[in-house]
């Protein structure tokens, strides 16, 4: 495949630096690139910080700002950040109210970032931590804690960030964090692979006629490989799998995000939208906050997922609040 590149080897370095240099309210600390914060945190306030692999814009990245997240570390290519790029971010955010850690389900990240609390821990810096686990195709009802992270973390980022935003306790963010992060399934289908730009090949091999339902946003295996079918057909058996988890009442509410993996024209996940919309709307459900577009990716894999969190009347407070972001920007109506 084509790419945009000069040394594979500078591809992350070269991309952090346009991001800086794009954006001159983001910066970073420890003269590491890699440790991404704002400009100017705000005094008192929790500290959030999130982190994990490149390749996913605008996750982890793109949701550094108000009303978001203060700071991210950011490896290589589907890489963890070590233990120290975290800790140097949260040194930096922490305003003497603490630090959140939001961040995926995945070995690398929870071991450094377990690490960078024990490290801010000696410095007397209070960190929580909650690890999105949203990927419903990732492990079965009962093993929830096996299941991977991936978009529906944009929720827990928006809620926990507006409840920061508000001046929320350490405690109290943590709380939000962690009831949109029980509130929210995904699941996903990939039409294509991606490719590494050190490794200048596909991660995997899916034919021209397939797809792949439950695909992860590193390649990783999904729960059934088939013929591609039409849009409405696609939906209907992934939203089969979300119905099965989440109990929904006539006249409940909730955020959709239809999320691009890369390579996904945004026409087509209207479409996808349309028929979620649809499906909602049979069971008397009322998609009140609604975002559709490229939030959590995989490099340039073809394909989609699905984030659906059952709002109640704090969460949907929060999730509608003001954010401004390099990436995403929301106001209120």
């Amino acid at each position: 495949m084509k790419k945009f590149l000069n040394d594979p080897v500078d591809f992350v370095e070269e991309m952090l630096d346009g991001i800086y240099r794009a954006h001159p309210q983001l910066t970073y600390v420890a003269d590491d690139m890699h440790c991404m914060v704002t400009a100017k945190p705000k005094s008192g306030k929790v500290g959030l910080a999130t982190g994990g692999g490149s390749g996913h814009l605008p996750l982890f990245l793109g949701y550094v700002g108000e009303g978001m997240l203060d700071g991210a570390a950011v490896g290589g290519v589907f890489q963890s950040p070590s233990a120290q790029q975290v800790y140097e971010v949260t040194k930096h955010i922490d305003q003497g109210a603490g630090v959140v850690y939001i961040y995926g389900n995945y070995t690398g990240d929870i071991i450094n970032f377990d690490m960078a609390a024990e490290l801010a821990d000696l410095d007397g810096i209070k960190v929580t931590q909650v690890v999105g686990n949203d990927d419903i195709a990732s492990s079965i009802v009962g093993e929830e804690h096996k299941r991977r992270g991936v978009a529906g973390i944009f929720f827990v980022f928006k809620a926990a960030g507006a409840a920061a935003a508000e001046g929320f306790s350490l405690d109290e963010v943590t709380r939000i964090a962690d009831k949109a992060r029980l509130r929210t399934r995904t699941i996903g289908v990939a039409l294509s692979s991606c490719v590494v730009p050190e490794i200048g090949h596909a991660t995997f091999s899916i034919g021209p006629d397939e797809m792949e339902i439950g695909m992860g946003i590193h390649g990783e295996p999904g729960i059934s490989r088939k013929k591609l079918a039409p849009a409405d057909s696609v939906i209907d058996e992934m939203m089969e799998r979300v119905f099965a988890e989440q109990s929904f009442s006539d006249k409940d509410e909730v955020a959709v995000l239809v999320n691009g993996l890369g390579g996904t024209p945004k026409e087509e996940l209207y479409i996808l939208f349309r028929r979620v919309s649809q499906l909602l709307g049979e069971r008397g459900v009322t998609a009140k906050h609604v975002w559709i577009g490229e939030f959590a990716t995989a490099m340039e894999m073809a394909g989609a997922s699905i984030s659906i969190l059952h709002l109640d009347e704090e969460l949907d407070r929060l999730v509608g609040a003001p954010a401004n972001t390099p990436f995403f920007n929301h106001y209120k109506a």
